[in-house]
């Protein structure tokens, strides 16, 4: 048996830490995640292992262990250091770049399988403050762009009954609320806009850090999930419902791959 406590620099516990166990080969044995009170254990043959500790916030750890038979091996206190955040990109006006970057959800269909789409046109504007917190983003969706990858439910999901493009043919976020949640996590609030309805909407975010493009370019990437109600949309089809049609569930997980470049100036 292997078990351990992983703490913080200050000794308190990090609950949700992720532990992956593998043997000499690199072969992982195991898996899993510390309880609330930081503690790890885990039946294990005799034998050395390798130990791989992860949380959100922290740099990775790494160890070695000897499991005896019919013995506890105890790696005791296993400390973790906070990660240093990764370099922001610097105060100015960025643009998403959509060849690198994609809008995607996940709905249930009909309340059983999954279904999986994305927006294919969207275009997007940050302006990086010399403080990010005080940043502002705007991003505006073309909502016929939508693609799941069935034509028949595509045309009917730009229909009156679903996303009325026509009438809306735009879904718009609109944020200047950047908060750091420490390490390399955000919280990006904003108001976004869908079916004339506008509700705020938090994107947990985890932001990338900076790269360089094939011609040398500076991006910098993140990842976000946020997830929707559609009642709050007034997208209900309560007629839909009563006639036992509904295809999409009540909430929708939305995901954001998002690559940003500096905005070009105007030429000449």
């Amino acid at each position: 048996m292997l078990s351990c406590r992983v703490v913080d620099p200050v000794n308190e516990p990090v609950a949700g830490a992720e532990f992956a166990v593998s043997d000499p080969t690199g072969r992982k044995v195991v898996s899993g995640g510390t309880d609330p009170y930081g503690a790890f254990m885990t039946m294990l043959p005799a034998g050395d292992y390798r130990l791989a500790v992860s949380a959100d916030g922290y740099a990775p750890y790494r160890a070695t262990a000897l499991v005896v038979e019919d013995s506890l091996s105890s790696l005791g206190d296993v400390t973790l250091q906070v990660a240093r955040p990764p370099e922001p990109p610097a105060p100015g006006d960025w643009e998403i770049e959509p060849a690198h970057s994609s809008i995607a959800f996940t709905a249930r269909h009909i309340g059983l399988a999954r279904i999986h789409g994305r927006f294919e046109t969207f275009a997007g504007a940050l302006r990086i403050a010399e403080r990010t917190e005080r940043s502002a983003m705007h991003v505006v969706i073309d909502a016929a762009s939508i693609d799941t990858g069935v034509r028949m439910r595509d045309d009917h999901l730009r229909s009156a009954d679903f996303l009325d493009v026509r009438r809306f043919p735009t879904l718009e976020f609109y944020s200047d609320r950047f908060v750091h949640k420490g390490g390399s996590r955000w919280a990006v609030t904003g108001a976004l806009s869908l079916h004339g309805v506008t509700r705020t909407v938090t994107l947990d975010t985890e932001y990338l850090g900076l790269g360089n493009g094939l011609e040398g370019e500076v991006r910098a990437a993140c990842r976000a999930t946020t997830e929707l109600h559609r009642d709050d949309f007034t997208v209900s089809w309560q007629s839909m419902l009563a006639r036992g049609i509904a295809v999409v569930g009540s909430s929708i997980r939305v995901d954001l791959d998002m690559q940003i470049v500096p905005k070009a100036g105007p030429e000449g």
